[in-house]
């Protein structure tokens, strides 16, 4: 793999930050591996708008790995969070499992049918899957392990005796209103509802009753829920009471020794930036306003010795055509579902091309394809030494990793092409070969393999997102009436096709053909450029296009023609056409 250049004035968002990072982990931890980190709450489907918390930090210590430094990407599973609400939309569960609302993650069942243990294992293994097969690595950690076998104790036991100081630093924004945000132009209802996030941002700061503020909270002895109450604490026994308020449960234990709860999320988060050394770690809009967990964290943690990590935010990711994904939505778009319609490849430079703050969508609609031509066009750039530096540097962040270029499609054929081959053949694996070895005679595709995986993803595309409606089915006989109704000029154009079809039979020769037959028709050399031509030959190849596509599949529209032709074959063109 190529090495992308230190920055520069020309360099990419990702070089400068590997430029900040390693000059900060250089001052902070010398010769130790540079930390970068992500966290993930396992409640639900794990969506396109989480990955952005992961491909940030990802592609920043993939940079600095190119340049020979040793990194660590942790992702912390916050699988010891609470479960908060019942999703939407998840096959095999129900309201029934509002029963397990205040439990951590790891102790409410998976979802019916599930082969995993709990519900935050059967979550976590899609994402694992899909960061396997977007060349992300890292180090996972286990909230749940780290709570449940002590790790914190220490830490657990410091926050407590500093209660006060946290305290004192949380006041500063409790009283604070919110300000008004002053719209500068029209926020969509998704937009407005990518700031709540998962909802770890606005959950309490710890409990402060008459017997004071502590930033502990214990699961529950009896129900295992969170809806408890501390109630005493002794700095030197440890000893610490709490209520449950769900049950009536309440139990003295000795903190020194218990592992039956976490820190709340405000003191959680600073405190793992502080053990783990973490230098860079982004955040959501919900983690970084005013007051907001990342703010009030850069206080916090230096009550455990630690400091801020640099922490950009990153700005919404949406997709095309649908509303703002949420985990509490059914039918949630996730890097899985992404990945069953695009190469890895594509998904890696969506998130390598836009800097963290600049929002971007992700196209599960008719826009994938335009996508992909321009993923393609920016290929042939980059192979010809013509992109800009920066288009290079996203370029080579997408196809691969400081370990290696990702498995790629030996024949990258035009996604449009595969999507349309694979809609006009509905499956018939034996006629796409035919069709795509037809595009380019001269080099024929030996194998349908060669353009794999790209063509799979194309079928999985016009299988599961291109309406029923909207589906290619060409006719099985002539329009006779239409051939019958047609003009003098129509029969003409359609003559000339017809003539040309043997000599013209390949994806360029046919694009040439249609779009030469009005050119010639009106007087003018099929090779005849836009610049040559008067406005009414426009007009002219529309309406042309319009009535083949009648012919062939009685509508007004359908995959580009030289595709469809291909597709159809020469002697059932022939035929439909009225020959």
């Amino acid at each position: 793999m190529p090495i992308v250049a230190q920055s520069t004035e020309t360099a990419d968002w990702v070089s400068r930050f590997a430029d900040d990072v390693i000059e900060e982990s250089e001052r902070r931890a010398p010769g130790k591996p540079v930390v970068v980190a992500s966290g993930l709450s396992p409640s639900g489907p794990i969506h396109l708008g989480n990955l952005r918390e992961v491909m940030t930090p990802h592609l920043v210590a993939d940079e600095i790995r190119r340049r020979g430094y040793r990194v660590r990407h942790l992702i912390s599973w916050d699988d010891y969070d609470r479960y908060r609400k019942v999703p939407a939309g998840v096959t095999g569960i129900d309201e029934s499992w509002a029963e397990h609302i205040g439990k951590p993650l790891t102790s409410v069942p998976a979802p019916k049918g599930s082969e995993h243990p709990n519900w935050a294992e059967h979550f976590k293994a899609a994402m694992v899957a899909s960061l396997a097969e977007l060349g992300v690595e890292f180090d996972g950690i286990s909230q749940t392990e780290q709570y449940t076998s002590g790790v914190y104790r220490e830490q657990i036991l410091h926050a407590m005796k500093h209660r006060g100081d946290i305290d004192a630093i949380l006041a500063q924004y409790r009283t604070k209103p919110k300000a008004a945000k002053k719209q500068q132009k029209p926020v969509d209802e998704a937009e407005l509802e990518a700031e709540e996030g998962s909802g770890a941002a606005s959950e309490d700061d710890g409990s402060s009753g008459s017997a004071g503020y502590f930033p502990y909270k214990p699961y529950c002895g009896n129900c295992e829920k969170d809806l408890t109450t501390v109630t005493a604490y002794d700095d030197d026994s440890t000893e610490l009471t709490y209520a449950c308020t769900a049950c009536g449960f309440s139990e003295t234990v000795r903190l020194s020794e218990f592992n039956r709860g976490k820190l709340v999320w405000k003191v959680d988060w600073p405190m793992r930036w502080a053990y783990e050394g973490v230098i860079f770690e982004p955040s959501g809009v919900d983690h970084s306003s005013p007051g907001s967990s990342f703010q009030v964290g850069g206080q916090i943690v230096g009550i455990f010795g630690g400091e801020q990590p640099i922490g950009p935010m990153y700005a919404f990711v949406g997709i095309s055509g649908m509303a703002k994904m949420s985990s509490s939505r059914g039918g949630v778009p996730t890097p899985a579902d992404a990945l069953k319609i695009m190469e890895p490849q594509l998904l890696r430079w969506l998130y390598a091309r836009r800097r963290p703050n600049q929002s971007f969508k992700i196209a599960f609609d008719q826009e994938i394809q335009r996508l992909y031509d321009e993923w393609d066009k920016l290929a042939a750039k980059v192979d010809d030494g013509l992109a800009l530096p920066g288009d290079v540097a996203a370029h080579t962040r997408a196809v691969g990793t400081a370990a290696g270029e990702l498995p790629k499609t030996p024949r990258p054929l035009p996604y449009r092409t595969l999507a349309s081959v694979a809609d006009i053949t509905a499956g018939h694996q034996d006629q796409a070969l035919r069709i795509l070895s037809e595009l380019d005679p001269a080099n024929p595709l030996g194998s349908l393999d060669e353009a794999r995986p790209r063509y799979d993803r194309a079928e999985a595309w016009i299988n599961s997102h291109v309406p029923a409606d909207q589906r290619t089915i060409v006719r099985e006989q002539p329009d006779t009436d239409l051939l019958k109704s047609l003009d003098e000029p129509s029969q003409q154009s359609i003559r000339l096709l017809l003539d040309g079809l043997e000599d013209h039979w390949s994806l360029d020769g046919l694009t040439h053909l249609v779009y030469g037959v009005p050119k010639v028709r009106a007087g003018f050399s099929a090779d005849a450029t836009p610049k040559e031509l008067p406005p009414e030959i426009k007009t002219a190849q529309r309406s042309f296009f319009a009535l083949l596509y009648h012919l062939l599949v009685g509508r007004d529209t359908g995959p580009r023609l030289p595709t469809l032709l291909l597709a159809v074959g020469q002697e059932r063109v022939r035929a439909l056409l009225g020959e």
